[in-house]
């Protein structure tokens, strides 16, 4: 019975001294693994910096809309800001052709990037806190601290495969409309969100109901994507949307869009999308 506590005992001494090897050297190994990826991931995002020599690479995205002709242009993305926008749309009821353009002195911050960056940033302060003089305790204080980071990580890639809802009203306010030249016309609304590694344009048309028609009034909530026959109130009007939805994919003479898409350490897997929402 003796010896067979006393090789208890000294099994037990081993795994623990196994343990505290564990905590100490593999645990930071693979964290400083970890943290060397989330800086790759966080330099993909292309954001300016003060160290930063030379302005920011510009990508390009060619417009296209699902099936149909309606909308196409370049959009270009340059670290978090659309810097420049080149619109064409045909107007379905009498093909008129539209276009418009950013004027040369705005630029359009895209919030989603900068979100998703900071997420980022927060996961690699987490990490960079417990570096190798850091004494772990417990396996629980590393799942803690891991729990913290894929948090983190979590956040930033919902924020680049889940836009924001908006309502159509919270469309007309965000000023993007106003960036244009010439100016749009009164009728027409413009959301542009990301979704991974596509830039979406959104142009809704409007038209006033009538108001023998407005006994059926419906006004739509927030979303990413507005259906057609979408309704809402402005001012005393209610009013009734068209949408012409398109997608940009990087130009033919680009690689993928380092801007946004995170590196293959970190798996961002997409979101099945209605039919009407051409990704």
């Amino acid at each position: 019975m003796a010896t067979a506590m006393a090789a208890s005992a000294a099994e037990r001494a081993v795994l623990e001294e196994e343990f505290r090897w564990l905590l100490n050297a593999e645990v930071h190994a693979v964290l400083k693994q970890l943290q060397d990826i989330l800086k790759e991931a966080s330099l993909r995002f292309a954001l300016p910096s003060p160290s930063t020599e030379g302005p920011t690479k510009q990508e390009n995205f060619i417009l296209g809309s699902c099936g149909t002709d309606q909308v196409k242009g370049v959009l270009t993305l340059q670290g978090d800001a659309l810097s420049q926008a080149d619109v064409n749309l045909k107007m379905p009821r009498n093909n008129q052709l539209l276009h418009f353009a950013f004027r040369e002195d705005k630029q359009w911050k895209l919030q989603q990037i900068q979100d998703a960056r900071n997420h980022v940033s927060q996961a690699i302060y987490l990490l960079a806190n417990r570096d190798e003089s850091y004494q772990f305790k417990t396996g629980a204080e590393v799942l803690k601290l891991m729990d913290a980071v894929m948090l983190q990580l979590t956040r930033a890639r919902n924020r680049l495969t889940t836009p924001a809802t908006l309502t159509l009203p919270e469309i007309a306010a965000s000023g993007l409309t106003r960036m244009f030249a010439p100016t749009l016309p009164s009728d027409l609304l413009v959301n542009v969100y990301i979704n991974l590694n596509k830039l979406c344009l959104t142009v809704y048309q409007l038209h006033a109901l009538q108001p023998t028609s407005t006994k059926n009034f419906r006004p739509s909530g927030g979303a990413v994507l507005h259906s057609p026959g979408a309704m809402f109130s402005a001012s005393s009007s209610r009013i009734r949307s068209l949408c012409f939805p398109a997608t940009g994919a990087p130009g033919p003479s680009e690689q993928a869009p380092t801007g946004i898409l995170l590196p293959g350490g970190w798996p961002c897997p997409g979101i099945p999308l209605p039919n009407t929402y051409p990704l």
